[in-house]
């Protein structure tokens, strides 16, 4: 499941942007809608699994996402889980979450 799964597609043709699509040989934009991740409730919660991690010396996000869920592009799962959007958040022996079941994590944060 993609986190641009359930996201509107949008068509932008406003005037502003005449020049642009003058430029561009368009008369219209096809994009996506501004996407909302929610953190799980306590009661979701307590329905996961996690894994306890400890933050280390060569760690990332894309590289646990590829070992414990099989897919790099999922790193913002764990990055969402641990309310720390970026790398530059985490300090070395900080303690990270890895949440499971996946299909359960993510239908929190995206359903």
């Amino acid at each position: 499941m993609s986190r641009f799964g359930n996201r509107r597609l949008l068509q932008n043709d406003l005037e502003e942007y005449s020049e642009f699509f003058r430029d561009r040989d368009v008369k219209q934009i096809t994009h996506f809608g501004t996407g909302v991740l929610r953190y799980p409730s306590v009661a979701q919660i307590t329905t996961l699994q996690s894994i306890k991690r400890v933050w280390a010396v060569g760690d990332r996000y894309y590289k646990l996402a590829a070992e414990y869920y099989g897919n790099p592009r999922l790193w913002w799962v764990i990055a969402q889980y641990n309310m720390m959007p970026t790398e530059a958040d985490v300090r070395m022996g900080d303690i990270i979450y890895i949440p499971l079941p996946l299909e359960k994590v993510m239908s929190y944060m995206v359903g």
